[in-house]
């Protein structure tokens, strides 16, 4: 039989019992939350699941802000052996409703501002029977709701007999090509990303403070402001505002962080936005995912607020980074080299394993943090869970020293005149336009149906970007079959909560003006 394990415990009782009570775990602009206050907090959420009869393994769905009611919803789920879903904030209350009634979740929890959305996610969800809002409140859905504040017994809880392998919690993917897919995650998941990327590449420490833009609700922004701080004893920063790139710099001069996370296209905001260069005095290392991080932008942040931007890829499945640059060792344009504790290998077409430098591949990973599968979905989940690998879908390619370049999405690569063309490869020379701040290359069809390229490109603010200009740009810089055909200027780009270009609304534009 399975050794006890918990998640919550390792994460909080953990802390307690190493003297860090009285340590800051959470800090907000309007309160400071200690390892201590944050354990009543985790009790007084166990007693109200008790309360709303939520037995173990069943579902509670989580539609927060990064505030502290997040974390003690979240570790205190997890520590009654029940499983939180965290669901994306930005979501109508339809899509909520949707996915809630895929999960068979009999309670949402939802910050003050979402109450609102109830009313609609009843409608959707029809196995739901209780709602609890965080904050005063009312709402106006035919559910049983509550206030946070009827919650009151903090009294100790006990720790549920979970394992490694029980279900801990479940994240649904953003969505980027239909409907999203609930990603079951077990307990140990949690530990296994602070052991490795947390671990080997950050190197964080008990005086850490991190910050993330990017939000509680996905995989990378859990890891950010969750696992990682409290695997060390460190304390994390919340603001539940959305990241703007001044937002993101006075909360930073006001906090101190001394680890930054954010999207690339943050980062590439952040500098267009002009913001003071000694907002991120604090910071020791920056960290982007989600999308490839292109070299121009990574030197120029780098250079222009003094400390090593650490560009990586992960997944929902795989819960957080599992190849990544190092501190001391960054490659401009790539993902670097995979994380200690994760195994890689490029796969062709055939499934036949790439050992030639330079050809691409579809990406697989093998680690202790990735899922066990999707909820519900057995020919998703046999496609990309194989064994002990896992298929993430990006193409790739590894130098002969052993670094990884992102191509694409493996159905993201275009292909112009029999060849294939990389939309990553070609955004990175856009970007490195002086007036260009973000830019996404898609395929397309012109009017005689053959393949074509778009790129669509959002230039920086007050600048004004001409396509000849753009043409004498990548006309000096790549190969004529790589340049992009069409240029669209756009004011942004369509994106997920995870800061991911979602090429597919790009793609309908194009097909709608035809």
């Amino acid at each position: 039989m399975k050794d006890v394990y918990n998640a919550s415990a390792w994460l909080v009782d953990r802390n307690i019992s190493l003297g860090n009570g009285a340590r800051n775990a959470i800090v907000t602009n309007d309160e400071v939350v200690s390892y201590a206050a944050l354990e009543k907090s985790v009790y007084r959420v166990q007693n109200a699941l008790r309360e709303l009869d939520v037995r173990r393994e069943e579902r509670v769905a989580l539609v927060l802000n990064d505030e502290p009611a997040f974390f003690a919803w979240f570790l205190g789920c997890m520590r009654s052996g029940v499983v939180p879903i965290p669901l994306s904030t930005m979501l109508t209350g339809n899509d909520l409703g949707e996915i809630i009634n895929d999960s068979l979740a009999r309670v949402v929890v939802v910050s003050a501002q979402y109450a609102h959305h109830l009313s609609s996610i009843q409608r959707a969800a029809s196995h739901l029977k209780f709602g609890v809002i965080i904050g005063s409140e009312s709402s106006d859905a035919e559910l049983k709701v509550f206030n946070w504040h009827e919650f009151q017994d903090v009294s100790e809880a006990p720790v549920a007999d979970t394992n490694v392998d029980s279900p801990a919690f479940w994240l649904y993917s953003s969505g980027t090509t239909g409907f999203p897919k609930g990603t079951i995650h077990r307990h140990f998941n949690l530990e296994a990303t602070a052991d490795t990327y947390a671990k080997s590449v950050l190197a964080v420490n008990q005086d850490d403070v991190f910050f993330s833009a990017a939000k509680l609700f996905f995989a990378f922004g859990l890891g950010n402001s969750l696992t990682f701080p409290f695997s060390v004893g460190g304390s994390v920063v919340l603001d539940s505002a959305w990241a703007t790139p001044r937002g993101v710099a006075e909360t930073a001069a006001k906090f101190k962080p001394t680890l930054f996370f954010g999207s690339p296209g943050l980062l590439a905001s952040i500098l267009d936005a002009g913001v003071p260069s000694d907002s991120f005095s604090s910071v020791r290392l920056a960290v982007t995912a989600g999308e490839a991080l292109p070299g121009e932008i990574n030197k120029h942040f780098s250079e222009t607020f003094g400390f090593p931007v650490l560009d990586g890829i992960g997944s929902t499945e795989a819960l957080h980074i599992f190849l990544s640059n190092r501190p001391n060792d960054i490659r401009f344009g790539t993902s670097g080299r995979p994380v200690e504790g994760y195994k890689l290998m490029l796969l062709d077409d055939e499934n036949r394993e790439i050992s030639e430098p330079d050809l691409p591949g579809y990406l697989h990973v093998s680690g202790e943090s990735t899922a066990v599968g999707y909820w519900c979905r057995t020919e998703a989940t046999k496609n990309a869970f194989r064994g002990e690998w896992l298929r993430t879908g990006d193409v790739y390619v590894r130098s002969e020293d052993g670094y990884y370049q992102f191509l694409g999405r493996n159905n993201d690569m275009i292909k112009l005149g029999g060849i294939w063309v990389s939309p990553a490869e070609v955004e990175g020379v856009l970007v490195e336009h002086p007036d260009v701040l973000e830019a996404a290359v898609v395929g397309g069809y012109n009017d005689d149906g053959l393949e074509t390229s778009v790129a669509f490109i959002v230039p920086k603010s007050g600048k004004v970007v001409d396509e000849a200009s753009i043409e004498a740009h990548c006309r000096s810089r790549m190969a004529s079959f790589k340049r992009p055909r069409t240029i669209v200027f756009v004011t942004e780009l369509p994106k997920t909560a995870t800061g991911k270009i979602q090429r597919y609304q790009l793609r309908d534009q194009i097909a709608k003006k035809r």
